[in-house]
């Protein structure tokens, strides 16, 4: 019997994330026949937010990933892996520097994001090996980037072989399928519908300041917790929106609400391959989003699954336009994504990948 690829995946936590659901998605999911999956968390057990079904799964219980790299190290190094994976810059860096010392293991840093805009807008990432480390994709030996905007973006900033670059998309997850009937009706009150963490970035005020002037009635249900939300209430208040909005902490039951809205709103500045705009068109419900980089110009086709305005002036004008005349059909919502990144399409390029590291690995 042929031997099984061991590969560990490695998350600072297993909180609600976009990096810990795909990270522990592909990892549950990629053949066992094959494949034996470890998925080391270097925070705490209590805080899962993701199934991890039919993998070995190892907590570390540290606060932080600098308190972890001990023990992580250590686990590496005993459980004697042939692919080791990274999940976001700060654990990147961490394998990078293990990878100087398991010269035999192969070691796969996933970005995700466009590190230099990223910068730009002040988004820190946790100081973890800040001055070591600063040129650590030259360390790992594949680099899996979620989008075209974030390959490019590491070619024109960091010097890396281009070689190393590979783009494999985020997936869509599990019960995000379509829904039933059509739900919007020009008699009805259109529902619009946020989901993510509650940050800056993500630009919930803009959003708030712009539904305040449009011409029609509706219903926002914004889904997240994050450092943002006493300034969220502030400005439905100050807006006299509080009729109009209704505030929902992390739930996981995401895929119904999508399922019961009419149109997904985005405020980001700045995203990675954002996975909630996967899901909101899996159900059938198209987006509506700033221009801005990461991966939104590859997901939404415009007039199809959504639309992408570079304006708050746009923004208002296109959905009063939507209001007055919804034209999207959720069967084509659904199948504009599902055909690109549904779950068979994108855990086949991570095993081809994996099979293809391993195989290299015993040249």
């Amino acid at each position: 019997m042929k031997k099984k690829i061991k590969i560990i995946f490695i998350l600072p936590t297993l909180k609600a994330g976009g990096a810990e659901r795909v990270i522990s998605f592909v990892a549950t999911n990629l053949d066992l026949r094959k494949f034996k999956s470890i998925l080391i968390v270097v925070g705490k057990k209590e805080d899962t937010a993701y199934s991890t079904e039919n993998i070995e799964v190892k907590y570390l219980n540290k606060k932080r990933v600098l308190h972890g790299i001990p023990i992580l190290f250590k686990h590496i190094l005993f459980s004697k892996p042939d692919i080791v994976v990274g999940s976001i810059s700060h654990i990147n860096k961490v394998i990078a520097l293990f990878s100087l010392f398991l010269r035999k293991i192969k070691f796969v840093g996933r970005e995700a994001g466009v590190l230099s805009v990223m910068n730009t807008y002040g988004i820190s990432k946790p100081k973890v090996l800040t001055f070591p480390m600063t040129k650590y994709h030259n360390y790992l030996d594949i680099i899996i980037c979620q989008s075209k905007d974030i390959l490019n973006d590491i070619k024109e900033n960091i010097t890396v072989k281009h070689s190393k670059l590979v783009i494999i998309n985020n997936p869509i997850t599990a019960d995000f399928y379509l829904k039933d009937h059509i739900i919007y009706r020009k008699t009805d009150i259109i529902r619009y519908i946020t989901v993510g963490s509650l940050h800056k970035r993500k630009g919930h005020i803009r959003l708030l300041n712009l539904l305040k002037k449009v011409n029609h009635p509706f219903h926002y249900t914004i889904i997240g917790n994050g450092d943002e939300l006493e300034n969220i209430k502030n400005c439905i208040n100050q807006s006299n929106l509080y009729d109009k909005i209704t505030l929902i902490p992390y739930t996981s039951n995401v895929s119904h609400y999508l399922r019961n809205s009419n149109l997904f709103l985005n405020g980001s500045f700045v995203e990675g391959f954002p996975n909630v705009f996967l899901e909101s068109c899996a159900v059938g419900t198209p987006v509506i989003s700033f221009d801005s980089p990461g991966g939104i110009n590859e997901i939404i086709l415009e007039g199809i699954n959504g639309h992408i305005v570079n304006s708050e002036k746009k923004y208002i004008q296109k959905l009063n336009e939507i209001n007055k005349n919804y034209t999207f059909k959720p069967d084509v919502v659904n199948n504009s994504v599902v055909s690109r990144y549904s779950k068979e399409h994108i855990i086949s390029k991570y095993q081809n990948l994996f099979e293809s590291l391993a195989k290299n690995k015993t040249k």
